[in-house]
C-alpha cells in the first residue's frame, strides 16, 4: 500500500516575531531560518513518519532552492521520482511565527503551479493507493488527478487548503475532504449550505472533517458527526499542525484503520508538531504520536 502525494513544494523562511504585523507594519523579528515546507512535501514527510511508504508528485525550479527543498523529503525515504525540475523558481514561503506560536504566511507558488496530473501514471493509482491533494498546486490538474484516481479505485483524501475552487464532480469524489473553520465557510458559502462537516458532507455526498484548532476536529457523514478533541499542549509554533493532521490521517488510513482511529492519531500528531518550532522539523515521528496516545 502507498500514500501518493501530489502538491507542492517550497523552502520556507520562517520569521521568529515578538508579534504579527498589522498593513503597513514592519516588525523587527528576532531570528530567521530556512527549512523545507510546501503543503504536498510538509503531508509526504508526515506520512513517511509515521510509517507509510510515500511517493511525490511535483515540482522544483532550476536554482538554489531546490536541493535545500528536497532535503528533508529524500531523508524521510520519500519516492521522488514522479518530482519533475523546471525552469523557473521553487516555491518559496516567508513565514512570520510570533511568541504565542501563531503565524502569517505568505506563498510565491513559483513552479508549484506548473505541476501536472500526467505526472502521475495510471498504474499508481489502484485500490492500494490513499492520494493526497491540497490546493497550491493547479485546480485543473487536480480535479483531472481525482477523476482518474476514482476511475481506478484509490481512495483519495482532499485537503482544501488554501481554499479554492475545484469541479464538483471531482470533489465529490473523494473518500475524505479535510477544511479549517475558514475553508468550512468558505466551502459552505459556494455549496450553499452550512458550514457544518454534515451538511457540507450531505451536499457532496462523500466524508468532510472540519479542523478545529486547539477545539479539535469534527467528521461529518451519514451517520452523523464525530467529534474529536484536541490534545492539550503548549503550543510553540502551529504552522506545520494542519499538514501533521493530514500526512499522518493518510498513512492512518493507509493502513486500514478506521476512521475514528485515524482522525485521533492525527490530532495527536498534530498536537505534537506545535509543541516545536518548524515547518517539516516539527512533524513527529510514530514512535512519539504512540507514546502520546498510549498516555492519553
Amino acid at each position: 500500500m502507498t500514500v501518493l502525494v501530489f502538491g507542492s513544494i517550497n523552502l520556507d523562511l520562517i520569521f521568529a516575531l515578538p508579534h504579527l504585523p498589522s498593513a503597513g507594519e514592519t516588525v523587527l523579528g528576532t531570528g530567521l531560518r530556512t527549512e523545507p515546507g510546501g503543503k504536498g512535501a510538509n503531508q509526504a514527510v508526515a506520512a513517511a513518519r509515521d510509517g507509510a511508504r510515500v511517493a511525490l508528485a511535483g515540482a522544483v525550479g532550476r536554482d538554489a532552492f531546490a536541493a535545500p527543498a528536497l532535503a528533508l523529503l529524500r531523508e524521510a525515504g520519500v519516492d521522488l521520482s514522479r518530482v519533475a525540475t523546471l525552469d523557473g523558481a521553487t516555491g518559496c514561503a516567508a513565514i512570520g511565527v510570533d511568541r504565542d506560536g501563531r503565524n502569517q504566511i505568505m506563498v510565491a507558488p513559483g513552479v508549484n503551479l506548473a505541476v501536472s496530473a500526467a505526472q502521475v501514471e495510471d498504474e499508481a493509482l489502484g485500490p492500494e493507493t490513499v492520494l493526497v491533494v491540497q490546493r497550491e498546486t493547479d485546480a485543473g490538474e487536480i480535479a483531472q488527478l481525482l477523476l482518474r484516481a476514482a476511475a481506478r479505485g484509490a481512495r483519495a483524501i482532499v485537503n482544501l487548503a488554501p481554499f479554492g475552487g475545484i469541479a464538483l464532480d471531482a470533489l465529490a469524489t473523494a473518500a475524505l475532504i479535510v477544511v479549517n473553520a475558514a475553508e468550512a465557510e468558505a466551502l459552505a458559502a459556494a455549496l450553499g449550505c452550512g458550514a457544518e462537516p454534515a451538511a457540507l458532507a450531505g451536499r457532496l455526498g462523500t466524508r468532510v472533517l472540519r479542523t478545529l484548532g486547539e477545539h479539535g476536529a469534527e467528521l461529518g457523514d451519514s451517520a452523523g458527526t464525530h467529534r474529536q478533541p484536541a490534545f492539550p499542549v503548549r503550543a510553540v509554533d502551529t504552522t506545520a499542525a494542519g499538514d501533521a493532521f493530514v500526512g499522518v490521517l493518510a498513512a492512518a488510513l493507509d493502513r486500514r484503520l478506521g476512521f475514528e482511529a485515524a482522525i485521533r492519531r492525527a490530532a495527536a500528531a498534530a498536537a505534537l508538531a506545535c509543541t516545536r518550532a518548524g515547518t517539516q522539523a516539527s512533524l513527529p515521528g510514530a514512535a512519539e504520536t504512540d507514546a502520546l496516545l498510549a498516555a492519553s
